[in-house]
């Protein structure tokens, strides 16, 4: 008698059988699906070792397949739904020995990884979703962002174990705009793209196979897929999936949405409950699948009787609904996102927000409530009675009287964090803040963020230029409109695409600062998203490259940890003195070069004496220097320049590289903090031989500064590497960290305290800089 060998986890499996022609029929099928299962195994394992291969940075030969292995290994189980559970397996193995071993850097990839294959797949037994639950509550003990991420994945997963199908089903409802009572949420990925900065081939090429993926998914495509994930995953091999897709198929629109709603409904019932039953809700999708197809099809699939429903089908997960936008000006962002929330505006709002302005386009100030200054108390007894209002002495009307008010306007009173939400906040500092965006919770009573805007952005440091722009004038005018925050959750992405003539090493680091410090903070963006540039390319020489859309859907659905970026303003100050000072702000780089013209003598800043004319300008610069103790110490010096620049990333040299992925070595605190500025100073010798002068670059850190041109010589000035954003004929400007916008509510306030709760309150608001937050896969490990 031939007896099955105990199948072990992962690769420790029995070993290999011989198979003997002597055998029996059925010990030969036994021995040829332990063969091929092994095979099966051994394939993904070798695809798993080469992404974390390619995470280690153990391989240079990887790094033209940089985000390929990821890809090529969800296609394997895609095609093939009956390898997820050894996937998945496979990954749990691996993120238990990273555990063992402490390697964290590949821990937030696998996870992802794994967490993208539990969203899809439909035969995951019971046993791996709690092993896999239990692992990321084990990492809660971990700092952030591993405690994060692992928390947000085990919220998920404790639904997902008690009802399987729930994260399919409410990230196509979101991501398609199904009509769903019981899941609201809708989402929507924003693509822009400056055809300043992107070639036409490139835009025309995204277009179209984004056109391409959205015409296949058709409303009644996406409500048979959740019908048909749902089914599958909670009856599993009880469920007869080709019976169930052809049925799916012939059902007519109302039917269709019938069985959709009534799937919907049992899922979310049952998620909503606070013990929820996975027994219980393999009752109801049951009696849902028994209506589907009829007791007798149903029974047979239960009993096994059909060989067909051994196999399970692949129940594709569609493509976020993702719309094109070319990038014409600064207010298209405000525009699109208002569009985007007017269908929806008369749902589940409070009477208050009634009033505020939901028109999206009007002028500002257009229904702002015209106010009539009171020079009364208010108090009834200290207003003249008329002749019909005279009142007994001593009656009851009188002493009521006396404490009445009249009727007025009742002030509407807002949370006191209501100008900065919790998924736009952060402390003071460049980059210092990480953590998941905001959910869906309820930002003012009656009114919940059912709306979740992806904002993608295609380009290099002068595109995130102008986003940040964009992004202080949707800040600025949420403050005097309040119409996008309470409802919109608001998620912003960067892809770096550069020209393919400026892709050699020198320009790419120039104009991709910002992406590769986001490659040295997150491998795994590194690894996703940094390497897109050159495959983006190729699309505009191809008919169809699925792997582009690919990995754009996964970078918006997994990319939650936002990194905080400092926004800085810069006030500049022509030498025309009938010209009042211009402001602007700046994202990673403001470059200062000496122009050769001068202005007048008479003109803004007189000449000083003693001045020796020499290459360069006469420079006064005044900033405070940046400390380890954070107190503030002013500088004042005086030294003659060629040009300078102000950069707000961090050097590359205080970024830790490689596979450890830790804390800055040795690097200071202030790195992330302030601005790093690079003067390239004029030094003046003297000798026999004559005067001579030489060149060296001064570096130092600071927060604010001040520059002023001594000897007439204008200054040109150079935001974001952007030749758009040139500044001409300037002789002073300075530079601060950007603001957060003050409402007009929080202006309001202030009128009603005394002098020294006023200044308490402004110095409060001072303290809150605009930070604009770009979304990664892990943020900064800390």
């Amino acid at each position: 008698m031939i007896r099955k060998p105990e199948q072990k986890d992962g690769l420790e499996a029995a070993e290999t059988p011989i198979i003997r022609d002597w055998w029996p029929p059925w010990a030969r099928l036994w021995a040829a699906e332990l063969l091929l299962s092994q095979d099966v195994e051994l394939d993904l394992q070798r695809s798993v070792q080469a992404v974390l291969r390619e995470l280690s940075a153990q391989a240079p030969a990887l790094q033209s397949n940089r985000g390929m292995w990821r890809w090529s290994l969800h296609k394997k189980v895609e095609r093939d739904p009956g390898k997820s559970p050894m996937l998945v397996r496979i990954l749990l193995r691996e993120l238990e020995k990273a555990e063992s071993e402490d390697a964290r850097h590949i821990i937030i990839p696998l996870l992802h990884t794994l967490m993208y294959v539990l969203t899809k797949a439909t035969g995951i037994t019971e046993e791996l979703h709690r092993r896999t639950y239990a692992f990321c509550t084990r990492l809660l003990t971990l700092p952030a962002p591993y405690c994060t991420i692992a928390l947000d994945c085990a919220i998920r997963l404790k639904t997902e174990t008690a009802v399987p199908g729930t994260l399919y089903q409410r990230l196509v409802i979101a991501e398609q705009n199904l009509t769903s009572e019981l899941y609201p949420y809708r989402e929507r990925v924003f693509l822009f793209v400056d055809p300043e900065l992107v070639s036409p081939s490139v835009c025309s090429a995204l277009l179209l196979e984004i056109e391409a993926a959205s015409g296949q998914q058709t409303p009644e495509a996406c409500m048979r897929h959740v019908v048909s994930h749902a089914l599958q995953a909670a009856l599993g091999e009880a469920c007869h999936a080709g019976a169930l897709q052809r049925k799916l198929l012939a059902s007519s629109r109302p039917a269709l949405e019938g069985y959709f709603h009534a799937v919907v409904t049992a899922v979310e019932q049952m998620a909503r409950e606070p013990s929820p039953s996975r027994e219980g809700h393999l009752e109801r999708l049951e009696e849902i699948y028994c209506s589907l197809l009829g007791p007798a099809v149903a029974a047979r699939g239960r009993c096994g009787g059909d060989s067909l429903q051994d196999e399970p089908l692949s129940v594709p997960l569609p493509s976020p609904r993702i719309t094109f936008h070319l990038w014409t000006d600064e207010e298209q962002l405000w525009k699109e996102l208002v569009l985007f929330l007017r269908p929806q505006t008369q749902l589940r709002l409070s009477a208050d927000l009634e009033a505020l302005d939901l028109q999206g386009l009007l002028p500002d100030w257009e229904l702002a409530r015209a106010s009539m200054l009171s020079t009364d108390s208010g108090i009834e007894r200290d207003l003249p009675l008329g002749a019909d209002e005279l009142l007994a002495p001593g009656s009851p009307e009188a002493e009521r009287a006396g404490l009445q008010r009249k009727g007025g306007i009742k002030k509407r009173v807002w949370p006191a964090d209501i100008v900065m939400p919790g998924s736009w906040d952060g402390p003071p500092g460049l980059h210092r803040r990480t953590g998941r965006p905001s959910g869906d919770g309820e930002l003012l009573p009656g009114v919940s963020r059912l709306h979740t805007a992806r904002v993608l952005v295609l380009g290099d440091d002068r595109m995130l230029g102008r986003l940040a722009r964009a992004y202080r004038n949707l800040r600025k005018r949420e403050t005097q409109r309040f119409c996008l925050t309470p409802r919109l959750s608001l998620q912003l992405y960067y892809i770096p695409l550069l020209a393919p003539e400026t892709s050699v090493a020198s320009r790419r680091s120039e104009l991709g600062e910002l992406a590769a410090f986001l490659g040295r903070a997150d491998p795994w963006y590194e690894g996703i998203v940094n390497s897109l540039c050159p495959t983006i390319h190729k699309l505009a020489e191809m008919t169809v490259d699925p792997f582009i859309l690919d990995a754009i859907t996964y970078y918006v659905r997994m990319g939650t940890q936002p990194v905080y970026f400092q926004i800085y303003t810069v006030k500049i100050f022509s030498g025309d003195l009938s010209q009042d000072p211009a402001e602007d702000i700046f994202l990673t780089e403001l470059k200062v070069k000496i122009q050769d013209s001068k202005f007048p003598k008479d003109s803004f800043s007189p000449r000083r004496r003693g001045v020796a004319e020499g290459p360069g300008a006469e420079l006064s610069i005044c900033y405070q220097k940046a400390l380890l103790s954070h107190r503030t110490r002013e500088v004042t010096v005086s030294l003659r320049a060629t040009g300078l620049v102000l950069k707000t990333l961090p050097a590359s040299d205080t970024e830790v590289s490689g596979p450890t992925l830790c804390t800055p070595t040795a690097a200071p605190d202030t790195d992330h903090m302030c601005l790093k500025v690079s003067v390239t100073e004029i030094v003046k010798t003297s000798n026999l031989a004559g005067r001579s002068f030489s060149v060296v670059t001064n570096t130092f850190r600071t927060a604010n500064i001040q520059i002023q041109s001594q000897d007439r010589r204008l200054l040109t000035l150079l935001l974001d590497k952007d030749s758009c954003r040139t500044y001409k004929d300037v002789v002073r400007f300075e530079v601060a960290p950007c603001p957060e916008p003050c409402s007009r509510t929080q202006k309001s306030k202030v009128l009603g305290l005394s002098s020294h709760q006023q200044e308490m309150e402004r110095n409060k608001a001072k303290v809150k800089p605009l930070l604009i937050p770009i979304n990664t896969f892990s943020g900064i490990v800390q």
